[in-house]
């Protein structure tokens, strides 16, 4: 769909290159995402490189003017010896911020203006629709309908570069994707004894600490009720537990208005080539049962914890065994 609309722009606005830009979150101010990009004269567009990591993304604040048009909703016409810019924003439902950048060898007559400004809005109105299907209306993050496609997108990747020595994920690389199932712990007793409000409050500051957590392109389920999914990409296990384990760290640390200490249990597995999206939920809930019957806060992997043959349930001192 990004390509599609840089395709059809560039020509109709006789423009030397057409631009989709996204503003992607980070810790340390938004970067900006290459979408699609389609110079005069180029094939095909091209894009940011898959799986790169926001830190080799472009700031945002590094260009003004961008961060200006973002600001005021209002499209900018720049000119600087001869050449021109126009920058038109995108702000959807959810909040995404989009940007469509058309460079000119001369300033453009204001009908093109026009029709850059009237794709912008079409283009708007179709990811609204678009997300509006594919997103969980509480939090904001995909929902079970999105899931399938891309579950069956993971089954058919091709494993590239190891990631770092300790475990950190770089851009590119490792060809192995995780699925792993997040549960609140005694999330009935939050709706319980501060009501639904509250409870709505910490899905919300949860689904906050997933985006944080994990890189843009990992993509990030809430598939009902206190259950969270990740189809996130790693190298090995040792990768894949440290950015689980990260997440179950940021949560037990975050200071939830309230309720106080919430912490989360989390179950995944590798997915295989040729699964189907039932069987690496199957493996994924038998390492979130691990957790939770070993005293919960806890991140277990099916191939190195279940699989093992390590016992599935802690039993207290009177040999009874509560899990939910």
């Amino acid at each position: 769909m990004d390509a599609t609309l840089v395709e059809v722009m560039r020509p109709l606005l006789d423009a030397r290159a057409v631009t989709l830009w996204e503003a992607v979150p980070d810790a340390d101010g938004d970067r900006l995402l290459n979408r699609a990009r389609l110079e005069r004269g180029a094939p095909v567009p091209q894009s940011s490189p898959a799986w790169m990591t926001l830190a080799d993304l472009p700031r945002v604040d590094a260009d003004p003017q961008r961060e200006q048009a973002w600001q005021s909703r209002q499209t900018r016409l720049l000119t600087d010896d001869g050449a021109a810019r126009l920058l038109v924003p995108i702000l959807t439902e959810s909040d995404r911020r989009l940007l469509i950048e058309a460079d000119f060898d001369g300033a453009p007559d204001p009908h093109r203006v026009q029709v850059a400004e009237g794709m912008a809005r079409i283009f708007e109105n179709f990811i609204n629709v678009l997300e509006s299907s594919e997103r969980d209306t509480l939090t904001g993050l995909l929902n079970r309908k999105s899931f399938d496609d891309a579950f069956y997108k993971a089954t058919r990747v091709t494993p590239q570069a190891p990631d770092g020595p300790h475990g950190q994920r770089r851009p590119g690389s490792g060809g192995t994707h995780w699925l792993a199932v997040i549960d609140v712990d005694h999330f009935k007793s939050v709706n319980d004894r501060y009501g639904h409000l509250i409870g709505d409050e910490v899905l919300l500051l949860i689904a906050r600490i997933l985006r944080s957590t994990f890189r843009h392109d990992d993509r990030l389920y809430r598939f009902g009720g206190e259950e969270f999914v990740v189809l996130a990409r790693a190298a090995d296990a040792t990768a894949a537990a440290s950015a689980f384990e990260r997440l179950r760290r940021n949560v037990e640390g975050f200071p939830f208005p309230q309720v106080g200490r919430i912490t989360v249990s989390i179950g995944y597995t590798a997915v295989r080539e040729h699964d189907i999206p039932a069987d690496a939920f199957e493996r994924a809930d038998r390492a979130v049962y691990l957790a939770k019957a070993q005293g919960r806060n806890q991140v277990r992997g099916y191939e190195t914890d279940v699989q093992t043959g390590e016992p599935e349930t802690h039993r207290g001192a009177g040999g009874d065994i509560e899990l939910f």
